[in-house]
């Protein structure tokens, strides 16, 4: 049976589009031994979440095998939410992120994104976390790696060179760390 890896990525217009190249990249260097899932999420546009909670419990709950999250941008930021604010029956085996807003700030559309202050100590125990961020990335400051890393200390954190916002759509870096499990 093949190891199950759940890839949420980004949001917004052609959000799924352009992270297809990243969740093909994924799949193909981990390989056949791994079977990458990679579900389009419509946004609800009345949710504070635009509705990604509930998708992301219906993909998690479709699984009856250990588990590897992976996400890309406000997927990656909306697994950190769901996983600190939801009971997971499924084992999770990793989270790799990569290019994570940290959300922060009092308007009222960014409300449903931003992670309690604790959300660090709800996450599944004993679950290897890793970040993954490009120095040049033009969409999100390098920053907000730090501030992840600073509430995750146990995380391994990966700041990559260059490759911008989509990684230069390779998400080999992201394979090998999953293969390590």
């Amino acid at each position: 049976m093949n190891k199950q890896v759940l890839f949420i990525g980004g949001g917004g217009n052609g959000g799924y589009e352009a992270d297809k190249k990243l969740a093909d990249s994924l799949q193909q260097s981990l390989g056949k031994e791994y079977a990458v899932s990679y579900p389009e999420f419509k946004s609800d546009e009345t949710a504070s979440d635009y509705g990604w909670m509930v998708q992301i419990g219906n993909e998690i709950s479709q699984t009856n095998t250990d588990l590897i999250l992976a996400g890309h941008s406000f997927g990656a930021s909306m697994i950190l939410k769901y996983l600190s604010e939801n009971i997971i029956a499924n084992k999770i085996k990793g989270i790799f992120l990569a290019s994570t807003p940290f959300w922060s700030g009092n308007e009222d559309w960014k409300q449903g994104f931003i992670l309690q202050k604790n959300f660090a100590e709800k996450l599944p125990k004993d679950v290897p976390v890793f970040l993954y961020h490009c120095q040049d990335d033009e969409e999100l400051p390098l920053e907000h790696l730090f501030l992840y890393a600073e509430k995750l200390p146990q995380a391994t954190v990966r700041k990559i060179a260059i490759g911008g916002h989509q990684l230069n759509n390779d998400l080999s870096i992201v394979a090998k760390d999953i293969k390590s499990l």
